[in-house]
């Protein structure tokens, strides 16, 4: 292996790590340390995984998976609430209701495409996706954004179809009963999916789970428009209708908002204060230059530039590129690879050791 990094290295260090770093490692053996890893060595046993890197568990693959466990969760929820909402509709004929279970219907159906970017994002990268397919989710976080819109072209067409065609609703406790679950199901799912979507840095299932609670909003106009409706005021399904399409646009824009940033390779402005900061903290760093974050699915890559004496030898180089990488994986949350480039410091007097590459950054 030290061979390998000798070639690998004269300017920059590489590594493809194949698990994450936390924050305040403890490495002493203590008893409850044992007991607390013996069920990850277990899984770390049976859970299919690569022998790169010293063969450990990815936790990119537990991310995915965790990911996998929400998409079906969710849509056992969401089925069991839109099945709940068929047999309602069925018995009252309520239309508002009807729409609101397709709508339903549909939210379940956008973990199709979020669950095939996740089984995408577990495959190794090849010699044309050089990043691996990670990416994937982003493309899903689109998709799921213009279901969002449609949602609320539907909501805001089927509000305004009933404020010029006012009908009154039938059987409203059984309507009203289903909008409850409508509302419970979409909710509990809503706060499932932000909740796991942010703890893998899934920006995709952070935007599905604002999808499901648009549909629990207007499963609630659904309710709203029933008991108006049952006072024998007909226009209040309709008026409750546009009101519930304005929440869903707001909605749209944060989901919109969060999918844009991470296809543009946004990232939060505090990660590259805290790379920063722990690289400054590297023994033989003098200077960080330039450093880049970008989100590949719902891991993180790295791109730095630090500053050492330039007397040193391209081991001594190589050492503290190393020991930067390994600084950021314990810095960062969810950065699985960082690539560290090794700059001499500037010489008075010297030409600049980039001078050849000038014209290109230029053009």
């Amino acid at each position: 292996m030290s061979d390998r990094h000798d070639h690998e290295h004269e300017h920059g260090h590489r590594h493809d790590h194949g698990h994450g770093h936390g924050h305040g490692h403890d490495h002493r053996p203590t008893r409850s340390g044992l007991r607390d890893r013996l069920p990850h060595r277990l899984a770390h046993l049976l859970t299919p995984h690569s022998h790169e890197t010293a063969d450990k568990l990815d936790s990119a693959l537990e991310s995915s998976a965790r990911g996998m466990r929400a998409l079906w969760i969710s849509l056992a929820v969401l089925g069991a609430t839109a099945l709940a909402q068929a047999f309602v509709v069925a018995v009252s004929g309520s239309v508002a209701l009807l729409g609101d279970t397709v709508h339903n219907t549909a939210d379940a159906l956008t973990a199709v495409p979020l669950g095939i970017a996740f089984v995408l994002g577990r495959r190794a990268a090849t010699r044309r996706f050089t990043y691996g397919y990670g990416r994937a989710e982003d493309l899903a976080g689109i998709v799921i954004v213009l279901t969002i819109a449609a949602s609320a072209a539907f909501a805001g067409w089927a509000a305004i179809d009933r404020l010029f065609d006012p009908r009154p609703v039938h059987h409203v406790p059984a309507v009203a009963v289903a909008a409850l679950v409508g509302f419970a199901g979409n909710e509990w799912v809503a706060r499932y999916r932000i909740r796991v979507g942010r703890d893998i840095g899934s920006a995709a299932l952070v935007a599905d789970g604002l999808h499901a609670r648009t549909d629990g909003f207007t499963s609630l106009a659904v309710l709203l428009g029933a008991g108006g409706s049952a006072l024998g005021w007909e226009l209040a399904d309709p008026i409750v209708g546009l009101a519930i399409t304005a929440a869903i646009m707001l909605v749209l824009r944060d989901a919109a908002r969060e999918v844009f940033r991470r296809v543009m390779d946004a990232v939060d402005p505090a990660l590259v204060d805290r790379a920063e900061q722990a690289l400054r903290e590297v023994e033989g760093v003098r200077a960080v230059g330039e450093l880049r974050l970008r989100w590949i699915g719902h891991r993180l890559r790295a791109e730095v530039a630090v500053v050492v004496d330039g007397e040193a030898t391209v081991r001594q180089a190589h050492g503290i590129a190393v020991n930067a990488e390994h600084a950021l994986l314990h810095a960062v949350p969810r950065l699985t690879a960082a690539l560290v480039h090794a700059d001499p410091a500037p010489v008075p007097g010297e030409a600049d050791p980039h001078h050849a590459l000038a014209h290109h950054a230029a053009a």
